[in-house]
């Protein structure tokens, strides 16, 4: 079973958080206040915050804009993940991962599955690499964001977990371009 090694050093990560949302703003964002909650606790940094309208042009550009960011190693996105005309988080991290992270949204929506049955279907929850840079979409919900990261992030972006972890391959995710 997997678990946090003995005496193996914590590396903390530099992690923006995206809230796709055509309503919320930082006062009333409790998805995106529910990720930075987790990510601070857990030792990481705050590296940016933003809060961007359901457009994937917009939302695209940020991504983008933190994947060029040296100071940015973790993007985590929040909304816009859904079924409706709306939701296009998706379709703009597709504009701009180089690699996809499938397991990410199947072990999301297993996860999810545990708490809210067949609904799960409905997410398109996803994950990439682009300039080695992690990002991560997750439904709009508190409850998904507590769930993404609680079930899957904390630990992945735990440089003691073991058996593995993302943060173990941070240096060696631009390899192909040396």
């Amino acid at each position: 079973m997997s678990q946090v090694a003995e005496g193996a050093p914590f590396l903390p990560v530099n992690i923006a958080v995206l809230t796709v949302s055509d309503t919320r703003t930082l006062e009333t964002d409790t998805s995106g206040q529910a990720l930075v909650d987790r990510l601070t606790a857990a030792g990481h940094r705050l590296a940016d915050r933003a809060i961007i309208r359901d457009d994937a042009d917009l939302i695209a550009a940020q991504f983008r804009r933190w994947i060029e960011d040296p100071a940015v190693d973790v993007v985590i996105s929040t909304g816009g993940t859904g079924l409706t005309g709306r939701d296009v988080t998706p379709e703009a991290l597709n504009r701009v991962i180089e690699k996809e992270i499938p397991g990410f949204g199947e072990l999301f929506r297993w996860i999810s599955f545990q708490k809210i049955g067949t609904s799960t279907i409905q997410s398109r929850a996803m994950a990439g690499l682009a300039n080695g840079t992690y990002l991560f979409a997750l439904p709009g919900s508190t409850g998904a964001c507590r769930d993404g990261w609680d079930g899957i992030l904390s630990s992945q972006l735990d440089s003691r977990f073991r058996p593995c972890n993302f943060v173990e391959l941070m240096p060696r995710l631009k390899e192909h371009l040396r």
